[in-house]
């Protein structure tokens, strides 16, 4: 029959029955369309029951009727794994010298009972002894890409991988090439996404838009797997299943897309791909090898190695790089070389020893993100700013003294209003020159201001308005003493204000006025000395889930009334020297989960009410008195409740 014929056969046969039909392994939307021609809504009863690994064929069900299996527990997964490799033994028990290693085993297998059923019967057959599973332990991951008995498993995973669209091949095969359970985050994946070359334009929406589009798909693909999403929803952090894991890292050798080098390796470095990868590297590595010049990525995560003698080399030989994430490395210099990498788009120094950059710097035109964050420069060369095509760049020192630390930004030469492509600019110390030109950089999505002076506010606040993108603002004053006046914009997602608010600023400010929906989540405020209670104006901003104060307040009485925050997870009140009482109405703050009361030297009571805010994840009173601290224990409303205390020196 053609497909006509045989959607008239089954929609005549199935007509007034009562049926169940089951479809396995879903991979596209259209199975669950070309079905719905065939099967009519008799009110007879009829069930479908569809299985999938892709989030977006799940979607096609009715509300209510998605079941996500989630991975085996602990206690399940071992006692799957002990019914298969110990069949024939008395209630299935594993002999007490190999416990150690089977729960390695059992570990890696992360709750996917498919997994965990093949190794078991893997094992089932060798000999039962801390030899043999020691060695099957250490061989698993060329056991699961090797042993004809896992050809099923890797059928099924090689299928995933087929059916991913051309786009996001290359982005999950880049996922793998980070160590086992390593936590990936968004941010930082994105932009080295863009840098490779993964993320094509589409519309409208920046290239860090449709990347993230495409980390979303591969989480509805179950490919990656999120683990934390942030305040606001968005995600946060995940990382790749290490059996998926095993099966990228084979296809980006056979592929040449990109090797993995490891201490352990042993011998010399061994490559043949365009992407090279250092995890936990202790030794400096000196030699060069035959394929440098194929070489288009070098990233070191974790490294140890007292230097990096190999990058004057690179610099030399591999002049088509793209990236190099050296972030970590207590390199002081950066080679005159770095110049002639006239591809790169990507340079992470966060967290390294590196005092200059090389005049050089201005050559690389194609630059998108420069993360100096952490390092030991506090200047830049004039060149800085001929680099038109940089997106993001990160530039914060701090400075360590007597187990303290300050933070500062860096000083950007006259010309700062060329780089009007950067999306994130943190952190820019404030001075006439960088200040005057700030309005042009109209693409930001992400600015830090530091050594911000009173008279510089009427041209911070003319240059915000320009900034119709901008998502997350931080602004710290010169001193304690110096007043911020600024109007904030009600599109804002995370703000830090470190400075003096003059009183009424609350109320004045666009941010506070209830106009509109507002977007803020995080609100941190230090030094404000405000003597009013601020809360009655906060309390307008309802998706809050973020406060801090820290000496922000200098009344004596703070309460949050039935109603207020509705969405505030964590809130944290530090150095607020004159407050007395802190009250707390039944209702309010009812999404609450972590409360931080720090050094508040002038409360003498437990603050009323807190019991409504019981159970939560996380409370902690600290740099308390021992008085304060015999009250806590007293206190009927937190016991039985986890808390941590500190006492005040």
């Amino acid at each position: 029959m053609d497909i006509t014929c045989l959607e008239e056969t089954m929609k005549s046969f199935l007509g007034q029955q009562k049926y169940l039909i089951i479809l396995d392994d879903v991979w596209t939307t259209e199975t669950s369309d070309d079905l719905s021609r065939v099967l009519t809504n008799n009110d007879n009863g009829s069930r479908i029951i569809m299985t999938t690994r892709e989030g977006h064929v799940a979607a096609l069900a009715s509300p209510g009727h998605i079941l996500t299996l989630a991975p085996l527990l602990e206690d399940k997964a071992w006692d799957l794994f002990c019914k298969k490799a110990f069949p024939r033994d008395t209630d299935h028990e594993c002999p007490l010298e190999l416990k150690p290693l089977s729960e390695q085993m059992v570990n890696k297998c992360k709750g996917l009972p498919l997994v965990i059923v093949l190794v078991g019967s893997l094992l089932c057959v060798r000999e039962k002894t801390v030899e043999e599973w020691r060695r099957i332990n250490d061989q698993l991951s060329w056991e699961l890409n090797n042993n004809s008995r896992f050809d099923h498993i890797r059928n099924v995973l090689h299928l995933s991988f087929i059916y991913l669209p051309t786009h996001l091949k290359s982005c999950f095969l880049y996922c793998s090439l980070f160590p086992e359970d390593y936590l990936l985050k968004r941010k930082q994946l994105v932009r080295l996404w863009i840098a490779e070359g993964f993320i094509d334009g589409r519309g409208d929406s920046t290239l860090e838009e449709v990347a993230e589009g495409y980390l979303n798909e591969l989480i509805d693909r179950n490919m990656l797997q999120l683990v934390e999403r942030n305040n606001f929803g968005r995600m946060k952090r995940f990382r790749m299943h290490d059996i998926l894991r095993e099966l990228a890292v084979d296809l980006c050798q056979k592929n040449c897309f990109g090797t993995i080098y490891e201490d352990k390796c042993g011998g010399s470095l061994q490559m043949d791909g365009r992407r090279l990868v250092m995890h936990r590297v202790k030794k400096d590595i000196q030699q060069s090898f035959s394929s440098m010049h194929h070489l288009r990525t070098v990233s070191i995560l974790d490294g140890c190695m007292p230097s990096f003698t190999l990058l004057p080399l690179l610099c030399k030989k591999s002049r088509y790089m793209t990236v190099l994430e050296l972030s970590g490395l207590p390199m002081e210099k950066i080679p005159d070389a770095i110049g002639d990498l006239f591809n790169l788009r990507h340079l992470g120094l966060r967290g390294s020893k590196v005092k200059m950059l090389p005049k050089t710097i201005e050559n690389l035109s194609n630059l998108l993100t420069l993360d100096l964050y952490e390092s030991d420069i506090h200047k830049f060369p004039s060149g800085i700013v001929k680099l038109k095509k940089l997106r993001h760049l990160f530039a914060v020192i701090v400075i360590h003294r007597e187990g303290n630390f300050s933070k500062y930004g860096v000083r950007i030469p006259n010309g700062l209003g060329n780089l009007t492509n950067l999306q994130t600019l943190r952190a820019l110390e404030a001075h006439d020159g960088s200040i005057r030109h700030l309005g042009e950089l109209r693409q930001l999505r992400s600015l830090r201001l530091w050594n911000v002076k009173g008279l510089y506010c009427g041209r911070i606040r003319d240059s915000l308005v320009q900034m119709r993108y901008l998502s997350n603002l931080s602004v710290s004053a010169s001193d304690e003493n110096e007043v911020l006046l600024l109007n904030i914009l009600p599109n804002l997602r995370k703000l830090v204000l470190r400075g003096r608010l003059a009183e009424g600023a609350l109320n004045e400010s666009l941010l506070f006025q209830p106009v509109g929906e507002h977007n803020l989540y995080r609100l941190s405020l230090s030094w404000s000395q405000l003597r009013g209670d601020p809360l009655p104006s906060l309390s307008r901003l309802s998706n809050l889930t973020q406060i801090h104060f820290t000496r922000a307040y200098n009344g004596e009485h703070l309460a949050f009334l039935t109603g207020w925050f509705p969405k505030l997870k964590t809130l944290q009140l530090r150095d607020l020297p004159n407050l007395k009482q802190l009250e707390i109405q039944q209702g309010a703050m009812a999404s609450l989960e972590r409360l931080f009361l720090i050094n508040l030297n002038s409360m003498m009571d437990v603050p009323p009410g807190i019991e409504f805010l019981m159970p939560l994840q996380r409370l902690g009173f600290h740099e308390i008195t021992s008085d304060f601290l015999l009250l806590l224990r007293q206190c009927s409303a937190i016991q039985g409740t986890q808390w941590q205390h500190s006492l005040r020196e």
